[in-house]
């Protein structure tokens, strides 16, 4: 098949998503409010509960089998190598244009976390239903996809929620600590100010701490041994630093289990051990199956997953139209770093799997891979700007213009692998 005609096929999955994208920011004008920062919300939560989980565990369950799962483990490798080489980017340009410093973790963030589940369930399928697609029957073809791209929502989000969630929360302390720091220096002639009026008050009590230490009983200084050997382990550290670390580190493992326990990533692993085990799958998948109707009602829901992601992400794209202090230099490297450098890293990386034999040979497979480099930063950065109350307004800002110029990367760079493994 020839450019042209893979670059139509490209750019027809995109144009869909351009075009509920526009309805869904229509939607959360103030003209028509229908998709209010509360319906957005609510619909998400709904989305993520049950349509999405549904989805996935359907795809899963009805395409993949054991030997799919052992042949596929070039993929969370693949997703970290994103991170890694996406992360190095952004680190640089952090370094090169120097922004504030509440705004470093969120360039690094959206240089190295694409949105490894959502876009994607809007793209592949969508490519795949094309009749003139290069990986063969549209049916097959969407049904392993789903299946690639489940796996890949799963794994990324694991990634997003302990690399990316560190990087954002070590932003908020900066920037809580530069409020911090703002504040203090703006009012150090109040503070002089209080300290001269209090002084006669405080010599006074000096001279009256001094005759009550002077009459300090025996009592009173073995109970402050005591309070002090509480205070101080064995180790001669203080206790508070070993309790303050243990609980950094439940509090990473507890993100860590949330995360497994997400309905999306719950859905998948269940949907992987139905898909593994055979008894199982022939429980709910097939004609003859005695509980198809369980497979039959959950695909009913999974099909109202990509309408109701694609217009929450157009409605929630309308908050970057606000100012905020974003420099344009910064927009321009992370649309450079996401959409021109990654995808050439891609390509090399995907290339040189498949020639030391590291990857299965179903094409669809490999295109997965190399559009997981080509994709725009994950909506999960904005949830959590929002949880930690940092860049959310420079976030917004980002959000838009890496997904307003999504739209033409995916389609040349979709274009470009398709050609390259066709």
């Amino acid at each position: 098949m020839g450019f042209w005609s893979l670059l139509e096929v490209a750019s027809m999955p995109n144009l869909q998503m351009l075009l509920i994208s526009a309805l869904g920011a229509l939607m959360a004008t103030n003209y028509l409010n229908l998709l209010s920062p509360d319906a957005r919300r609510s619909m998400n939560k709904i989305v993520f509960v049950v349509f999405s989980p549904s989805l996935v565990f359907t795809s899963l369950a009805k395409s993949v089998t054991l030997q799919d799962l052992i042949s596929w483990w070039f993929m969370p490798v693949n997703i970290g190598l994103t991170f890694l080489f996406g992360g190095i980017l952004g680190w640089i340009a952090v370094k090169i244009l120097r922004p504030e410093p509440h705004l470093e973790g969120l360039i690094i963030a959206t240089c190295s976390a694409g949105n490894l589940g959502n876009l994607l369930l809007i793209l592949v399928p969508a490519i795949c239903k094309e009749d003139r697609n290069p990986f063969g029957d549209p049916n097959v073809c969407a049904s392993v996809g789903f299946s690639y791209v489940s796996l890949s929502m799963s794994l990324g989000g694991i990634f997003i929620w302990t690399h990316t969630y560190h990087l954002i929360r070590s932003s908020a302390t900066k920037y809580k600590a530069m409020n911090a720091a703002e504040e203090s220096s703006k009012k150090p002639n109040m503070d002089l100010d209080a300290n001269e009026s209090s002084n006669l008050l405080d010599r006074g009590e000096e001279d009256v701490a001094i005759t009550m230490s002077t009459t300090k009983s025996p009592r009173d200084d073995t109970n402050d041994r005591t309070i002090e050997s509480e205070s101080i382990g064995s180790d001669g550290k203080l206790v508070t630093q070993s309790a303050s670390a243990r609980s950094t580190l439940s509090g990473i493992l507890h993100q860590i289990l949330e995360e497994i326990l997400a309905p999306p990533t719950l859905g998948a692993i269940i949907g992987l051990i139905f898909g593994a085990i055979t008894w199982l799958k022939n429980l709910i998948i097939g004609e003859s199956a005695p509980l198809r109707f369980i497979q039959d009602s959950l695909k009913l829901l999974g099909d109202g997953t990509i309408p109701c992601m694609t217009l929450i992400l157009g409605g929630n794209l309308t908050q970057g139209l606000r100012k905020a202090s974003l420099r344009p230099l910064v927009i321009l490297a992370v649309i450079c770093v996401r959409y021109v450098i990654l995808p050439a890293v891609g390509i090399g990386i995907i290339k040189a799997a498949a020639q030391f034999g590291f990857l299965a040979a179903d094409p669809l497979y490999h295109f997965v891979l190399m559009i997981q480099y080509t994709l725009p930063p994950a909506m999960a950065i904005g949830t959590m700007t929002q949880l930690f109350d940092v860049a959310q307004e420079e976030c917004s800002v980002l959000f838009l213009w890496t997904y307003v110029v999504a739209a033409i990367s995916l389609t040349v760079w979709s274009t470009v692998f398709m050609w390259i493994l066709s």
